[in-house]
């Protein structure tokens, strides 16, 4: 018998001074079996970072889908969002596929040897942005972690705060790529 996705619920309250974006808005988080309450949290800080109106998770630890995503009306996609440490292959599909593609690295060390391993067949990726989240902050975003979250993300000066009533986590993504700037 396949194990079931355990259901967590999170109302997102969202200060985004960087891009004067001030939301509210109501998550359901999917957590596949294998996945960590750590591996969660940083999807739901991606979804923070990111926050849009149309911005959806996708349908877990699959192939096909990121684990975020954005598309427009016609079903282009705009942003396409990976958290963990994909193979070159997998980041090389997305950027062919959508206008930007983020991954959100965490992990520690491992981040550093996964990214000295692809990054020489994914520095031609013009539309990839490729972010670390320190280890002590996605280890301090799992212990946000419950079943029903209410949590205040604040964004400002590529700074964020994520908090619920009782911790606080401050993080500072750290940039390992940026995309290559547009030729005019």
């Amino acid at each position: 018998m396949a194990l079931k996705a355990t259901i967590f619920k999170a109302e997102l309250q969202i200060a985004d001074m960087d891009r004067n974006y001030y939301e509210n808005h109501t998550l359901t988080v999917a957590r596949h079996p294998s996945e960590t309450d750590e591996r969660m949290m940083v999807r739901v800080l991606a979804y923070a970072i990111h926050a849009d109106p149309v911005l959806t998770f996708g349908k877990g630890l699959s192939d096909d889908e990121p684990d975020l995503w954005l598309k427009d009306l016609t079903g282009v996609v705009r942003v396409w969002i990976d958290v963990g440490l994909p193979d070159e292959k997998r980041m090389r599909k997305a950027c062919g596929r959508a206008e930007q593609v983020f991954v959100y690295g965490y992990g520690g060390h491992g981040v550093s040897l996964w990214w000295d391993q692809v990054s020489g067949e994914v520095e031609r990726c013009r539309n990839l942005t490729v972010m670390q989240i320190p280890s002590s902050a996605s280890q301090g975003l799992a212990k946000l972690a419950e079943r029903n979250m209410q949590l205040n993300c604040t964004i400002q000066e590529g700074q964020v705060w994520l908090s619920n009533a009782r911790d606080s986590v401050l993080l500072e993504p750290e940039v390992i790529k940026s995309p290559a700037p547009a030729d005019y």
